[in-house]
């Protein structure tokens, strides 16, 4: 037999096709890294840095942590200055769509993720950075976080809040965890502006300082509990909701931990800018507030994990939300971490370190999926597509 030799298979001519390339592989185009770019990423400087910041007092200090903890810092640090020039670009490049944020019902609230990033890097690189630059250069950079981050704090607190009054639509079951983003800020200065109480000058300006911090945590506390209220009346009468606003239900824990954090940072630092029976008296103030706080935080991180886990039986899908489960738990860890070291209780050392090891996990999870949403796929960054 002979065999009939058959004709190559047809070339295929046109365009040719690109690869697709591995990093960023559902973006268009380039420019599309910063089109969706909305205030909530910064989210991820603050759960990143809380980490570092926890880290720095927890009761259990194991070798190397420290050293651990000061990667992270820098880790978020870089973060936040990546995230800042992006921001940068996106009003640059899509003006139009990042001048539209602060009318989004949702999207404004998160407005107050940028000061407290500004700040929670601010801190710990007085806690932990000054071991690579030095004390000096530590307070400078803290310092200078810290101003600018109070300043956009109290600026989102009233100007995001005066939008919600007056321009936003909102329905009775509206109130999510979110509506506390913009009125925390000043809670995390408070904590902060506690760290800088020593290197502050002496007489008016630390006295000014110390008292001024208190004026933010009444800011701050009495705002978060009306929001509170409308988050359990909301729960209350129109149960759970969306599934991928579940997480948001955590934040609740940001104003809790952060109160008692700050208000025993603020007494531990309250004897070189008052006397000694003023000291006393907000030291006590600290431990009596501050257990009475933990009491109502562990009631809700006990409603938060039982809610959580009901939602992720159904599926509870990936969002930026998810770093809701890293800041709100760390502002615990160092709230506990506060009342272990004032009170000596072994039980609460003991619950620190659980919170602690909450916090890791959850961080890296959210981590390593906001990495391949957003490096890797890109489907975190892409445009928002058209209904």
């Amino acid at each position: 037999m002979t065999t009939v030799p058959t004709a190559p298979p047809a070339v295929r001519t046109g365009p040719a096709q690109r690869p697709q390339p591995r990093l960023f592989r559902e973006l268009e185009r380039p420019a599309h890294i910063v089109s969706n770019l909305t205030p909530n990423w910064f989210a991820s400087v603050m759960g990143t840095g809380i980490v570092a910041v926890a880290a720095a007092s927890l009761p259990l200090q194991l070798p190397g942590l420290r050293a651990a903890a000061t990667v992270v810092w820098a880790l978020a640090a870089a973060l936040l200055l990546t995230l800042t020039v992006a921001t940068a670009l996106h009003w640059t490049l899509f003006r139009g769509t990042a001048a539209g944020h602060h009318l989004h019902p949702v999207i404004s609230h998160f407005y107050g993720a940028p000061p407290m990033a500004l700040l929670t890097v601010g801190a710990g690189a007085l806690l932990l950075g000054r071991d690579w630059i030095g004390l000096p250069a530590a307070v400078t950079v803290d310092l200078v976080l810290w101003s600018i981050g109070t300043i956009g704090g109290l600026v989102a607190a009233v100007a995001v809040t005066y939008l919600a009054f007056t321009r936003h639509e909102n329905a009775p079951e509206s109130a999510f965890g979110g509506w506390l983003m913009p009125v925390v800020p000043p809670m995390v200065s408070a904590s902060t502006g506690a760290l800088l109480l020593p290197h502050a000058p002496e007489g008016q300006v630390r006295e000014t300082l110390l008292w001024g911090c208190y004026a933010l945590v009444g800011l701050s506390l009495v705002a978060s509990l009306v929001v509170i209220t409308l988050i359990w009346n909301r729960l209350t009468q129109h149960k759970i909701g969306p599934a991928g606003m579940v997480p948001t239900l955590w934040i609740v824990l940001g104003p809790l931990g952060q109160s008692i954090t700050a208000l025993n940072l603020l007494a531990a630092n309250a004897p070189g800018a008052v006397d000694a029976g003023t000291a006393r008296a907000l030291m006590v103030l600290a431990l009596v507030s501050g257990f009475a706080i933990l009491g109502f935080a562990l009631l809700w991180t006990a409603l938060a994990v039982a809610i959580t886990a009901r939602t992720a039986r159904d599926g509870l899908p990936f969002s930026l939300t998810w770093w809701s489960f890293t800041f709100p738990v760390g502002t615990c860890v160092t709230g506990l971490n506060g009342l272990a070291l004032h009170s000596g209780l072994t039980v609460v050392a003991g619950l620190a370190v659980v919170f602690f090891v909450g916090l890791i996990a959850a961080w890296a999870t959210v981590a390593v999926r906001t990495f391949h949403g957003s490096v890797v796929r890109g489907t975190l960054l892409a445009p928002p597509r058209p209904a």
